[in-house]
């Protein structure tokens, strides 16, 4: 904490750096997913020492004028690929939150709907983490701006280049659920 505070390394939380890992349950390879009709983000780490890697991310994105049916079934169809690809156990999605548009909370309940059966059908067991949550701990602060998620994500993962927004948000998640499943974790993903 000492040499945070006096500005000598970047805070890397332990159980994503490298001693925490060791406790991780027995989930080795994690699928985040940030779910939007236009712009899904996926994000697939491998668990390991000294640090997770990413084995996968990007955004799904669907034209503005496709019908909501075909973004939907762009969303499956994408992930249901990565995970026959990557084979990930786990999944860590964002977690509902509250739209003061009714319409909007509609569409992203869809979009987070085609998500969730495709991590359902890939057999995967699926958690819930709130967008707060999942700052906290990667940023160290829950009302974080994507940037600062952004850049955390590309240095704990050692990324050549800073992931989109929606790409490093569900990196992000997937290494909280990963500091979740260490021993140092304050609160358990809600499992859903």
């Amino acid at each position: 904490m000492q040499a945070r505070l006096n500005g000598r390394g970047a805070y890397v939380p332990a159980a994503v750096h490298g001693s925490g890992l060791s406790a991780l349950s027995k989930h080795e390879v994690i699928l985040g997913i940030d779910p939007s009709l236009r712009g899904t983000g996926f994000g697939v780490i491998r668990c390991g020492k000294p640090h997770s890697t990413a084995l996968a991310h990007g955004t799904i994105a669907c034209p503005a004028g496709w019908e909501r049916s075909r973004c939907l079934l762009r969303v499956f169809n994408a992930l249901h690929d990565a995970i026959a690809k990557h084979k990930p156990t786990a999944c860590a999605i964002e977690g509902l939150f509250f739209a003061q548009n009714l319409q909007t909370a509609l569409i992203m309940g869809e979009a987070r709907g085609a998500a969730l059966v495709a991590a359902a059908e890939g057999g995967l067991e699926i958690f819930e983490i709130a967008p707060r949550k999942m700052k906290q701990a990667i940023v160290g602060y829950g009302a974080a701006q994507k940037t600062a998620v952004s850049k955390m994500v590309q240095r704990m993962l050692h990324l050549t280049e800073e992931p989109s927004p929606d790409a490093a948000d569900a990196l992000a998640l997937a290494l909280a659920f990963a500091q979740g499943n260490s021993r140092f974790s304050l609160a358990a993903p809600k499992r859903v």
